[in-house]
């Protein structure tokens, strides 16, 4: 049966502007660095998608090594494009990113013009798509010089692979001298993706809010639910399926202890309060801020993705509520 999106996708989720560009994106937005693999289940895939799709999620964010194997995501979402979503091209933010380690050799990582160009041009392959529109360099490289890395985002754009460009894990002087460049370049610089969430709070300390806001670049943050941990997931134990019970996963068990579960049970408090569910709560406090577009969600089933499309549907977080918040975390661990 032929796909038909919910007709009311563009009623509820609302939509902020990046940075001071005419790009708009989902307050919440998709990720897709996990469980859309070749090992993973493709009808679970497409089941997240749809969901998120329907419930006006319309930014789907990738990389060239997400998967697993690297690059696997990118073919299921290539797959999906051609079928669920080919007549709705145009209504999609589709992001990807190189920077990270995707094939051997000199030329597989990092930043260099070599691997940006032809790591974009493997990505629409397995995309099957002729442009993205956001293309990222996904870390900051301390050996190529930044204006080598950013004239191959200019080039990206210029030769039509791309619309606009970003960066990813970029810290507060790094991103001014890129946006410097690519200022001077003209090229359409609208996004930085750092980690951010209530227990990772490293940007502001590092005056990125601040840097986005003088430069007119707007943040996707990843990572707003800390992998899991500020959901009701760990409240009883680190269950099996769990990022946590992973050997390979970026939360490791010991990051679960007895103090942070004491801190999720008292968020979880305040989020009650307000009538959202925690998930909520924390997706709302890290888009507190104008500066921060989006807040990009992982999943691994649609339920996950339905609650989070509702985080903004709650009244702005009052001052009492962000000081309960802050008083509950000021005794987190560095």
């Amino acid at each position: 049966m032929t796909y038909q999106p919910n007709p009311q996708r563009y009623e509820a989720l609302p939509y902020r502007r990046a940075g001071r560009s005419g790009l708009r994106l989902p307050a919440v937005s998709l990720g897709l660095w996990h469980n859309f693999g070749g090992v993973d289940r493709f009808e679970n895939a497409r089941a997240m998608v749809r969901t998120a799709f329907d419930a006006g999620i319309t930014h789907f964010d990738l990389a060239n090594n997400y998967g697993p194997p690297p690059g696997s995501a990118e073919e299921t979402f290539g797959r999906l494009l051609r079928g669920d979503l080919a007549p709705f091209r145009d209504e999609l933010i589709v992001s990807s990113k190189a920077g990270y380690t995707m094939w051997p050799g000199p030329y597989g990582d990092w930043g260099s013009r070599k691997y940006l160009l032809a790591s974009c041009d493997a990505s629409l392959r397995r995309l099957g798509l002729e442009y993205v529109d956001v293309f990222y360099h996904h870390r900051p490289d301390p050996d190529t010089p930044l204006a080598e890395t950013m004239g191959a985002l200019d080039q990206i754009v210029r030769s039509g692979r791309a619309l606009y460009v970003g960066v990813s894990n970029y810290p507060a002087a790094r991103l001014r001298e890129a946006a410097a460049i690519l200022r001077d370049l003209g090229t359409p610089f609208v996004l930085n993706q750092p980690s951010y969430s209530m227990f990772n709070r490293w940007l502001e300390p590092d005056g990125l809010i601040g840097a986005l806001d003088d430069e007119g670049v707007g943040a996707v943050v990843f990572s707003p639910l800390a992998q899991g941990l500020l959901s009701t997931r760990y409240l009883n134990g680190i269950p099996g399926d769990s990022r946590a019970a992973s050997a390979t996963g970026f939360l490791k068990a010991d990051a679960v202890t007895p103090e942070r579960i004491a801190q999720v049970r008292a968020l979880n408090d305040v989020a009650a309060a307000r009538g959202q569910t925690l998930v909520q709560l924390a997706l709302a406090w890290v888009l507190r801020w104008p500066q921060v577009t989006s807040a990009l969600i992982g999943a691994s089933r649609p339920e996950q993705i339905t609650d989070a499309a509702g985080a903004l549907n709650a009244p702005p977080l009052t001052e009492a509520e962000l000081e309960a918040i802050e008083a509950i975390l000021s005794g987190a661990p560095a």
